[in-house]
């Protein structure tokens, strides 16, 4: 496929505009908010399904089962605040941050900021993985342990 001198200039231009520490934090803002607001669905939507589809009463569980389910739930629920958490970091940053008026200051701080935010997105995401395992470990163990 042939493209147009018209085509390649406008891809140049987005590639330029793309490159600019400015645009490349804006972007990586944006994903972390997206990334903020699906962490607090998902951690509402297994909160439901575990008090809906979970045994009622953890104490009829067997003493092991019953204690597996607790340290679970437990890792599962800081895993998905820790995720929470770092989204948050990721898109609003730390109270009091001082950002620079000069020019190379400025661009310097943009660049390590969407650093930053890139590991605190990546942080959040293997958390929130850890926390969905945990907590769905959870349920399973309360659906087949003996009680």
């Amino acid at each position: 496929m042939a493209f147009t001198d018209d085509q390649l200039r406008d891809a140049e231009a987005r590639a330029d505009a793309l490159r600019d520490p400015h645009q490349q934090l804006r972007l990586a803002i944006g994903q972390a908010e997206g990334y903020r607001t699906y962490l607090s669905s998902l951690t509402g939507l297994l909160t439901a399904v575990f008090v809906l589809k979970g045994q009622e009463n953890l104490g009829k569980l067997a003493h092991g089962p019953r204690w597996a389910v607790i340290c679970l739930l437990i890792l599962g629920f800081t895993a998905l605040i820790g995720a929470s958490w770092c989204s948050v970091l990721a898109v609003h940053g730390r109270p009091g941050e001082q950002v620079y008026a000069e020019p190379t200051r400025l661009l310097r701080y943009e660049r390590k900021r969407t650093k930053t935010v890139w590991r605190l997105v990546e942080g959040a995401r293997w958390l929130g993985l850890l926390g969905v395992l945990a907590i769905a470990a959870a349920v399973i163990v309360t659906w087949v342990a003996p009680g």
